[in-house]
């Protein structure tokens, strides 16, 4: 599993300054952000595992950054935890009441810090809420998205594959595959950013598969851009040789080798104004096989 991401949000240099050193030194990838509105564009840049708020910031408050980031469904999932000078219960309740997942009151013990960041982050993961990759929403809440755009129209939904990810990894290793799931979460954001809207949800079911769920009529080009960025960029995580070749050789089960092309992507997409849909495994399934149509048509 690659490294869980936190982001540090405190405008104390000092204290993010710490924190910083010391949850990298735990074996963190520590961003940080000394404004609100830095921590919003971060988070939507580079999905954090976990957020760790404080509450008094320069611009705007840590209140209505855990607000905000309730109310978008690319980042509602993440765990937030409150990182305060105040100890009155009214303040703790109002950041539970916001969603905030935990509350820990300056001056405090790194070490409690660190526990309760370890916790949150394995909660959300226990219960299939995030990806521990890629820290994107998972099970549950992929679950929970379906049941909610089937109950309305004008929405669209994209099954995506990175093909010949297994071969991939055999060869390279598991902590370059873990590198292309995070870049591919990245190019993800990135497409959805420029072709969909603020309220797109992404979503990583497990291994080498991701969903999109945005508006009817964007899935075209979001599926477009997708793979042709996708198809230039992963070449990065290819040797030179493997890169000018275009394929990579890999041994099969019968223990001869053969030659696997390098990875891409293939989308699906399935919209109620293209097929009448009465549950969610109906929209799971179609884009699945619309999917494997576009495996077929890469070949």
């Amino acid at each position: 599993m690659g490294k869980a991401r936190i982001l540090v949000v405190e405008d104390d240099f000092d204290i993010s300054n710490m924190l910083k050193i010391y949850f990298s030194g735990q074996g963190y990838d520590v961003d940080v952000a000394g404004r609100g509105t830095l921590a919003l564009e971060m988070t939507r840049q580079n999905l954090p595992h976990l957020i760790v708020l404080d509450i008094m910031l320069p611009d705007i408050d840590g209140y209505e950054v855990c607000r905000q980031l309730r109310m978008s469904t690319r980042t509602s999932h993440i765990p937030v935890i409150f990182l305060t000078q105040k100890d009155e219960r009214s303040d703790k309740l109002q950041g539970l009441e916001l969603g905030a997942d935990d509350y820990i009151t300056k001056p405090f013990d790194v070490e409690e810090l660190r526990l309760r960041v370890q916790n949150a982050i394995a909660r959300a993961e226990r219960e299939s809420l995030t990806d521990p990759r890629s820290g994107l929403p998972s099970g549950r809440l992929i679950e929970d998205q379906l049941r909610e755009i089937i109950r309305r129209d004008g929405w669209a939904y994209l099954d995506i594959r990175v093909n010949h990810f297994d071969a991939f990894s055999d060869l390279y290793g598991f902590v370059a595959a873990d590198n292309v799931i995070r870049f591919t979460t990245l190019l993800l954001g990135e497409v959805v950013d420029e072709f969909g809207t603020n309220d797109d949800f992404i979503g990583h079911p497990g291994g080498n598969s991701f969903v999109i769920i945005t508006e009817v009529g964007r899935q075209a080009n979001i599926s477009k851009a997708i793979k042709t960025r996708f198809r230039e960029q992963v070449l990065s995580h290819y040797n030179f040789i493997d890169r000018e070749q275009g394929f990579v050789v890999v041994t099969n089960d019968d223990g001869e080798e053969e030659q696997t092309p390098l990875m891409s992507v293939s989308v699906g997409a399935v919209s109620p104004e293209d097929y009448p849909i009465s549950d969610i495994r109906e929209i799971t399934e179609i884009a699945a096989e619309e999917r494997r149509k576009d495996t077929q048509v890469a070949k």
